[in-house]
Formats: structure tokens, sequence, C-alpha cells
């Protein structure tokens, strides 16, 4: 929602920018694609990593 209204005053302020914002957006989110995938992908095997050094832990507090 915030973002639709800071685009809504863009477009009162200066509606070309605002029309080649809304026009490139799809593009730019398409592009950083990738990157949020690598993300996942890295904090998933982070996640990993961490759980595998501290099951030690977990098991002597199970005990």
């Amino acid at each position: 929602m915030v973002k639709f209204l800071l685009w809504c005053i863009l477009l009162v302020l200066c509606w070309p920018l605002a029309l080649i914002a809304l026009v490139l957006y799809p593009f730019v989110w398409l592009l950083l694609l990738p990157f949020r995938l690598v993300g996942i992908a890295v904090g998933g095997a982070l996640a990993l990593v961490s759980a595998i050094i501290f099951l030690p832990v977990r098991v002597m507090r199970a005990i």
C-alpha cells in the first residue's frame, strides 16, 4: 500500500517518471529474481549447517 501511495505522489509531481517506473518495475523484478533465489538457497544451506552444528546440544538437552 505504501508503494502505491508513493507512486501516486510521484504521478502527481512528475507523471512521465511515474509512467517509466510503472513500465520498468516488472523488468527490474525479473532482473533481481535470480539474486533472491540464490539468497533463499544460501539461507537454507546456512540453516542446515547450523542445525547440524547444534544437533549435539539439542540431544544433550533432551536427555
